[in-house]
């Protein structure tokens, strides 16, 4: 056979093309008919781009329908890391260099030393673009969308973003929180939702905005509008050509407080002015009153909404808008917890109560037949424990403050001028009398109050506060031998629990609950700060607007008859009323016959500073509206220092004239 015939080198080739062609052809079936629709989607994804619009959050306002959290348009400069970290070092120096220029002949003053801090900055997950400059001119949008080609990864964005239209902005604070952006582990909590009685049906994004704490944080579910959605079409240079569909976002639901934003303004006001009038004074025994820190609470008895709740130092929510750098977050919480302002001290401060805790020990042995209103007991002003040794461990004399002697005493009285004694003789008998009145019978009575244990308010961060029993006092130690070396439970720490100190801790706002639960007769109830959710910008009077409405919930009950109630209510206004009272000076000039007032002044020590001022008072005493409490860490005799705060309070609650607030010049520790 002749191989170089040329019918057969023709046959050969012949066979070759078709064989090439059927192949070619087999590929365009294949791509035309079995995957057709994927690479059409993969098509369409090379020229469509698909883009979440955040949705403006829902308001926040106060009782009356005044805004306390808004929302306002700013345009952001923002740079894609992804897109930034492909250049190389070279490009990506030229390309800061230039944004930062361009920023600062806009008003916004930039060095690249600064954008690289922001670029690196933790906060920020690597997948969503970072704000690197936030309210930028309308022109600066303009000329960055025009040179979309010399400018890679950076774009200019309109956002809605927080604002705060109330003066000073900071107010009610620690009370709306603040917003900033999702983190990796809350995008992934997120797909569950925020709270478990409302599904999530808006969906986040990596660069998504999140209530991070207080009611921002607690009505996530509600204050989160539905992201927009708009898909468009792109050029090959990734440049958008024309918007295909868009779907509008809408914004969230407003949230309205039961704070009163009058009450509000009031309780901040008086409580940092009164803290730095006391920086740089003293106690009696010469310690300084650094006076660094305190709370006010103001709640309805009758429902346990809350009226106001101030807690100082405070911050301003509008530095967390498009997120606050780690330096600035540092310096506010570099200072440890005393002086750490994001701290809600009202329901996250733990302190001992003083003497504003003789309402449950009274309460407690009123109820167990101990004493009844007219029980005397000779006040000497000094009292030996029971049985005690001279010289023995805790055994010391304990005294009245300045060694005041009270004479006979029934416990009206007792109240109403804060006799130690009379209560340290209450405490003895509820430990050496155990068998009839029951060995942790001051101890249940608290937590009947409340106290020990979280209020329920829907806010992140309550604090349990703490009421130490024998039980518990051994737990502790075997837990902890180091920190708790003592694990006893002795006749001294019934005595010392019985005037409220060392062996009981209480936020300002338990303590608030629980004279709200006397002041009603016997209801505690769960303490509630918003009191609606409406519609977005809906009237929220108008019933068809009501989203959610937040219901009065009582969570327990004290019984409070007569003959427990009437001689405690006598002693608590006395201490405003009668000229021996605890808190009689920083009432004096205050109208009680319009408005009638019962109180009880609290100072509890602190080793190594000054004392703990506390006050708490409800009123108008028949018929009670109000109850407020303040708080003020290191600054020395109750009635000196933390009455006069919840005097300033009254005043507006009242709608009486306003007086200055300064420390009242006489009172005495109880």
């Amino acid at each position: 056979m002749d191989t170089d015939s040329p019918r057969l080198r023709l046959s050969i080739l012949a066979v070759v093309v078709l064989s090439l062609f059927g192949a070619l052809f087999a590929r365009l079936w294949y791509l035309q008919v079995m995957v057709a629709d994927q690479f059409q989607v993969e098509a369409a994804a090379n020229r469509v781009r698909t883009v979440a619009e955040e949705a403006p959050r829902g308001r926040i306002l106060d009782v009356k329908g005044r805004v306390i959290v808004d929302n306002r348009s700013s345009l952001v400069v923002t740079i894609n890391p992804k897109d930034f970290n492909a250049l190389v070092m070279a490009d990506q120096d030229n390309l800061l260099l230039r944004v930062a220029e361009q920023l600062t002949r806009s008003g916004n003053p930039t060095k690249v030393v600064g954008l690289r801090a922001k670029l690196s900055d933790p906060q920020y997950n690597g997948l969503q673009p970072i704000p690197i400059a936030i309210d930028v001119p309308e022109t600066l949008f303009q000329y960055f969308a025009e040179r979309a080609d010399e400018y890679p990864s950076v774009a200019v964005v309109r956002q809605s973003v927080r604002s705060y239209p109330l003066q000073p902005a900071s107010t009610a604070a620690h009370i709306v929180g603040y917003v900033g952006r999702i983190s990796g582990d809350e995008l992934t909590a997120m797909q569950g939702g925020v709270t478990p009685t409302k599904p999530i049906d808006k969906p986040y994004q990596p660069d998504s905005e999140i209530g991070k704490t207080g009611v921002e944080r607690a009505y996530e579910t509600y204050l989160r509008g539905t992201p927009g959605i708009r898909t468009i079409e792109v050029d090959a240079k990734g440049r958008p050509v024309r918007t295909v569909s868009e779907q509008a976002p809408q914004s969230g639901d407003d949230v309205q407080l039961t704070i009163d934003i009058d009450a509000q303004r009031s309780a901040e006001d008086a409580l940092a002015q009164q803290l730095a009038a006391l920086q740089g004074k003293h106690q009696d025994d010469g310690t300084p009153t650094k006076a660094p820190a305190g709370s006010v609470v103001a709640l309805d008895p009758t429902n346990g909404n809350v009226i106001a709740m101030a807690s100082y130092p405070t911050y301003d929510p509008a530095e967390f808008v498009n997120g606050i750098s780690q330096d600035r977050f540092d310096q506010l919480t570099k200072g440890g917890d005393q002086n750490n302002p994001l701290i809600n001290r009202a329901i996250q401060g733990q302190y001992a109560p003083g003497s504003t805790f003789k309402l449950i020990t009274a309460t407690a042995a009123l109820q167990r037949g101990m004493i009844t209103a007219n029980t005397s007991y000779t006040d000497t002003g000094s009292y030996t424990i029971i049985g005690c040794k001279p010289g023995a461990a805790g055994c010391e004399t304990r005294t009245n403050s300045g060694g005041e002697s009270n004479g006979t005493i029934a416990l009206p009285t007792a109240v109403t001028v804060s006799s130690d004694v009379y209560f340290y003789w209450l405490g003895d008998r509820f430990f050496h009398e155990s068998a009839q009145f029951g060995a942790t019978g001051i101890q249940d009575t608290a937590k009947a109050f409340g106290l020990g244990q979280s209020s329920g308010i829907p806010l992140v961060g309550e604090s349990k506060g703490l009421v130490l029993d024998a039980e518990l006092a051994k737990k502790r130690h075997d837990d902890n031998p180091t920190a708790f070396p003592d694990g006893g439970w002795y006749a001294g720490s019934n005595v010392n629990l019985a005037i409220g100190q060392a062996q009981v801790l209480v936020t300002p706002l338990q303590l608030t609950n629980a004279y709200a639960t006397f002041a009603n007769h016997g209801t505690l109830y769960q303490p509630q700060v918003v009191l609606r959710v409406v519609k977005a910008k809906a009237d929220p009077n108008d019933p068809n607007s009501v989203v959610m409405t937040t219901e009065a919930h009582a969570i327990g009950h004290v019984d409070l008859p007569p003959n427990i109630y009437d001689p405690l209510n006598a002693g608590f206004q006395g201490a405003i009323d009668n000229p021996k009272g605890t808190a009689h000076s920083a009432f004096q000039g205050f109208d009680t016959s319009a408005f009638t007032l019962a109180g009880k002044t609290g100072t509890a020590q602190v080793n190594g500073k000054a004392d703990t001022s506390l006050f708490v008072s409800y009123g108008p005493a028949g018929s009670p509206r109000y109850v407020v409490a303040a708080v003020l860490e290191e600054s020395g005799f109750g009635a000196r220092a933390a009455a006069p705060v919840v005097r300033h309070l009254w005043e507006t609650l009242s709608n009486q004239a306003l007086t200055a607030v300064a420390p009242a010049q006489s009172g005495t520790s109880g």
